[in-house]
This record gives C-alpha cells, structure tokens and sequence, in this order.
C-alpha cells in the first residue's frame, strides 16, 4: 500500500504531473489487488487550460479549466465493473475501487472482457515530443483574439458583424496502468486560434471561419492571418446560389475529405464489424478503393495530433497499412472486439493513431483545374450517412467550377450516393493536406456524384 500521508499531499496539489498520476493509478490497483480481482486498469487524468473569446473588440467569455479524475475497470469471473471518480484522496479512490468491484457482481460474464495480452504490452515509450505548454495569460489571449477579429472586420466593408476570435491552450496529462504491471504516461499540449465572422450583400448573409492548431504555439498562424482568411472565405460566400440538380465532379477540401474518408474507417471499427452494423462487412481483402490510395497509421509522428506510444489498453503501438493499393488489409481492433472476431488486437483501443492518406503531386487547383465542370464542396450540413448500407446524403455549400475554373457560391444542394460506389469514383487526392487533426488527407476528387438542387 502506497503511503496515505502522501497521497494526501498529492489530492490537494493544484495541477498534478505525470508521476503523480502515475502513484495514484498504482494506489488504485493495489487497491484491486487487496479485494481479490482477477484483473483490473486504471486510467487518471489532469487537463489544464485557458481559453478567451473576444467579440466586436470586447471580451465574451474567459474560461479557465482544472479537471481531474480517475476511472476503474475491475474483471472477476468474467464480470466487469467500473467506477470513476474526480476525488483522487485515498479515501474516494478507496471507495471507488470498492464500487467497481461491487458492480461487477451484477454484470453478466463475458468471456470476451479483460485486459489485453501481458506479451502485448508497451516496453519502449519513445518520447513523441507531444508536450509543449504555453505560458498564456489572460490579458494576452484577449488581446490575441481581439487582433484575429479586428483583421477580420478590417478585410471589407461587407464584413458586417462576428461571431468572434477564440484563443485557446489545453494542457493534458494521462496515465494509464493495469494488474499486468503495466504502468505508463504522457503529457500533451494543444493550442488554437480562430475566428468566425459574417459578411452581407443585397440584404444575404454568410458566414465562415478558420483557425490554426498545433501542439507547439509558436508553430500556430498569427492571429491576425487567421482573421484575414476567415474573412476571405465568408465574402467569397456572398452571391451564393442555387444551381439544377445534376450529377458532376464533387471535391471535397482537405478537412472535409478527411471526414468522407472517415466513415470508412468508422466501418472497419471492430465494434461495427462484431455487431455487424457495417457497410463494410467482413470486407478485409476486398479493392474498396481505386488503386492508387493508401490508408497508412503512423502512430509515433513527433508532435502528431492521434501519437501515441500505446494504446488506452496499454499495448504498443506499431506502424501499419490499413489499406494497400486500394484493398483493405486489416480492422481497427481493441482486445475486446479482437476477441469478439477472433482477431488480434491492431492496438487500437480508443482509436486510429495518425492516419495518413498520400496524394499526388498535384495542387489543389490543378485539381480544381481537371474536374472541369463540378462542385468544390466546403461545407457539409446534417449527418445523412447510414452506417450499415453507406448511404450517403449531406447538405452543401462550396462553389461551382467551369471549365476548370471558380466561377460563383453555391449554396443550398444536396449531394449524395452510396460509400461503397463513391469510394471507387475517387479520381485523385491532391498534396494539399491539413495537418490539423490525427488524419492527413488532401483534396479530394470524387468522378461523379448526385448533385440535387433545383
């Protein structure tokens, strides 16, 4: 049992590290241990972050963020039980463990449940240099924000009102450990700035936003680009039209190609595969995609926003190909929906780890350039995405292309198909990709697609 005078001191500590984390998680499973468990994991978080939003050079909200907490998961005879707590004194992290044990006589078995493999567990945990906090004060958000709206509103005359500029940094730490004697973690850091205004013309409005992120704030945007390109892209909203009901080239931009792309990746889950809910049913071997395109995960990318060394369940993390030349090799696996296919696990408990989709060499508007006559979609509206038939249908705006070249705002179409057709329809993925988020794809050309409007 771990010192409880020390422990004590730890729950009063304003902002705790990661070998803090780490004692408390070790206290919890020697708690599990004394109650005769035959497996337990315990996970304990700390999140720090400040986060202003300035509205029409004023301040609108200021929000300063402490969170802590610790989850338990015990396994006996088969039954599972959890419990979590943002107490972490001895005495509620005590309790907590007394909870989840009680629980779990309640649970049904589950011969599936339990930690993943001893022999899976991660050994080597890299330094992924993900950890990079920033010493923002209020005052200097503020002003942060104030300057990436006051860019915006500068733009042109037709930028009318806004919904704001947003500054924000989060800093979290995790540990994570289980009854295997496994015992690690990390801390991260995540900052942004964006902006959102409205613009009007001829008694019509639109509206749009940007942001930059990245993990080391001196690798963000200035404040004031980011307001400009908001800026630019509400007015090019402006004269927005309705155009007929046809099918054409559809290209999606990069941080809407990521989320077409997604709901394959959805499908491959293994919780949709083992509850058969899938439009990708059993589909490891099958050409769903043209040849050219590779689905890659690259868990250990320094500073990558989905790095991880190991997986929420502890297991290493290795580099893999989902997707090669177009066919699928492989599912995105936890233990548990491993054991539940008859799989291994792919280390993916809580998720894919940096998925990278390589394009060509082609730009963004060399692409623009190809498809022609088409629609570049840059924004998507309603969720009309059917996980088990991939049928697709979602609200649009972006702007319509002729003769390869930009020619007014569309607005108020649907476009749709089924996943399982559009994803051969891919026509090329351009080189522009968006680095923001845990998936890296560019531009996307889809052939043809159901454009409904008029």
């Amino acid at each position: 049992m771990r010192n409880v005078q020390t422990m004590a001191d730890i729950a009063q500590r304003e902002s705790l590290g990661r070998a803090e984390l780490e004692s408390i998680v070790a206290q919890a499973l020697d708690e599990a241990r004394l109650l005769g468990v035959d497996q337990a994991e315990v996970a304990a978080s700390q999140d720090t972050g400040l986060s202003a939003t300035a509205r029409l050079g004023d301040v609108e909200n200021l929000e300063f963020t402490n969170d802590r907490g610790i989850g338990i998961t015990v396994y006996k005879n088969s039954c599972k039980g959890n419990a979590s707590t943002s107490d972490i004194s001895p005495a509620a992290i005590r309790e907590a463990v007394a909870k989840a044990c009680s629980f779990a006589t309640f649970t049904a078995e589950d011969p599936n449940s339990g930690l993943a493999d001893a022999a899976r567990m991660a050994t080597a945990i890299k330094d992924l240099d993900l950890d990079h906090p920033w010493d923002l004060e209020a005052d200097k958000a503020i002003a942060l924000a104030i300057e990436s709206e006051r860019a915006a509103l500068a733009f042109d005359k037709r930028i009318s009102n806004s919904e704001g500029g947003t500054v924000g940094t989060n800093r979290g730490t995790r540990a994570y450990g289980n009854s295997h004697g496994f015992i690690g973690s990390f801390s991260q850091t995540s900052h942004s700035i964006s902006c959102v205004v409205l613009a009007e013309e001829d008694g019509a409005m639109q509206r749009d936003y940007d942001y930059t992120s990245s993990r080391v704030a001196g690798n963000l945007d200035s404040a004031a680009s980011v307001g400009v390109r908001a800026a630019e892209k509400t007015v090019a909203r402006l004269g927005a039209r309705k155009i007929k009901t046809r099918n054409a080239p559809v290209l999606y931009i990069p941080q809407l190609a990521r989320g077409f792309i997604g709901h394959a990746i959805g499908a491959i889950a293994g919780g949709a595969q083992y509850r058969r809910s899938s439009f990708l049913l059993d589909a490891v071997g099958e050409k769903i995609f043209p040849d050219f395109v590779q689905i890659q995960e690259r868990p250990h990318i320094p500073q990558g926003m989905a790095s991880r060394c190991y997986d929420a369940e502890g297991v290493a993390t290795y580099d893999r190909d989902i997707v090669t030349d177009g066919e699928l090799q492989s599912y995105i696996l936890s233990s548990y929906s491993a054991r539940r296919l008859g799989l291994e696990t792919t280390a993916n408990a809580g998720g894919a780890q940096n998925l990278l989709i390589p394009g060509s060499d082609a730009d963004r508007e060399k692409l623009i350039a190809d498809m022609g006559s088409g629609l570049i979609v840059e924004e998507l509206i309603g969720q009309g995405v059917n996980a088990v038939t991939g049928d697709y249908s979602r609200g649009a705006v972006g702007h319509w292309v002729e003769n390869g070249e930009i020619q007014f705002a569309v607005h108020e179409v649907t476009i749709a198909g089924n996943l399982r057709e559009l994803y051969q329809r891919i026509a090329a993925i351009g080189n522009d990709q968006d680095l923001r988020t845990g998936m890296r794809c560019g531009s996307l050309l889809v052939e043809e697609m159901t454009i409904a409007g008029t």
